[in-house]
This record gives C-alpha cells, sequence and structure tokens, in this order.
C-alpha cells in the first residue's frame, strides 16, 4: 500500500535531501528519514522566523501566545504552558518575562490561591495573534505544496513516528 501512495503524489523536479546536503549515501532508509525530518524542521523553522521577527518575537514566543490565547479568556498557568509548548528545553519565565514587557500578556497572583500565577492574553496580544496569524496561514501555504490528502497523511505518519518512541 505505502508504495502505491508514494506512485500517487505528484513530484515536481525537487531536490532530494542527499542533493541539499551533499550525502550521496545514509546507512539505511530510516537514517535519511531522521535527518530529513530534523533538515526539514529547521528550514521551516528558518522560514517562519521572518514572520515573528517583524513582530519582535521568535518561535518560542508565538507558541506561548497561541498556547495562553487557546485557553482565553481563562487565565493559563505556567505549568500548563510547559506540558504543551513544542519546545519545552526553553526556559519558560524568560518567554513569558519578555512577552509581559512587550504588552501582550499579563501575570498576576491568583486571587484564591496565592501560590499560583494565573497569565492572561492582553488585548495586544489578542492583535498580534490575529495579525500574524493572516501572514503566517500565507507562509504556511507558500511553504507546504501539499494536497490536502498528502498532509493528512504525513501527519498520521508522524504521528506513528512519535507515539513509537513512548513504548
Amino acid at each position: 500500500m505505502g508504495v502505491y501512495l508514494l506512485q500517487q503524489i505528484k513530484f515536481s523536479r525537487i531536490l532530494s535531501l542527499g542533493e541539499q546536503i551533499e550525502q550521496t549515501t545514509f546507512q539505511s532508509n530510516k537514517e535519511e528519514l531522521i535527518i530529513n525530518i530534523s533538515y526539514t524542521a529547521h528550514w521551516l523553522r528558518d522560514q517562519l522566523a521572518e514572520v515573528f521577527k517583524e513582530y519582535g518575537l521568535q518561535e518560542q514566543h508565538y507558541n506561548v501566545l497561541r498556547i495562553v490565547g487557546g485557553k482565553h479568556p481563562e487565565p493559563a498557568s505556567p505549568g500548563q504552558i510547559k506540558k504543551v509548548m513544542l519546545d519545552k528545553k526553553r526556559d519558560l519565565t524568560r518567554l513569558v518575562d519578555k512577552l509581559v514587557k512587550l504588552g501582550y500578556l499579563s501575570r498576576d497572583t491568583c486571587p484564591s490561591n496565592r501560590r499560583k500565577v494565573d497569565i492572561r492574553l492582553t488585548s495586544d496580544g489578542r492583535e498580534i495573534i490575529e495579525k500574524s496569524k493572516k501572514i503566517l496561514d500565507h507562509k504556511i501555504d507558500q511553504l507546504v505544496p501539499l494536497e490536502s490528502e498528502e498532509s493528512q497523511l504525513l501527519n498520521k505518519l508522524l504521528d506513528k513516528l512519535r507515539s513509537s518512541s513512548s513504548k
């Protein structure tokens, strides 16, 4: 079935990973896959950085805004944010500090539990998400020349890859 699906995908002349990184052989298809995923993730990060840079942000800042915005109007706690961050190794305190300084987030002590911190999206934060989302959606359309079915298949394969490592 996999070969049939590959035959259905429309390929124009594209540079293979090996051509792009000037490596002609790999130890296995799986090694090539891991290198390709890493290479592609970095390439996407660099392409999308242009959009975030326009707003004085990095990808990690946008991710925090997106997470807090998804909870709006309810507050998010640092633990909730950290749990679903794309890059869990980032210093959440510094990311939130910058977003508070820019006026995109507010950080307050929870009135009912003084040990808890409530992080909320400000009106400026909502505005920046709305503005950047339009540009980001356009950029994604340019960067991802996949049909809907191809995107769905790739998503399922990546989900399978991640779920196999959690066993």
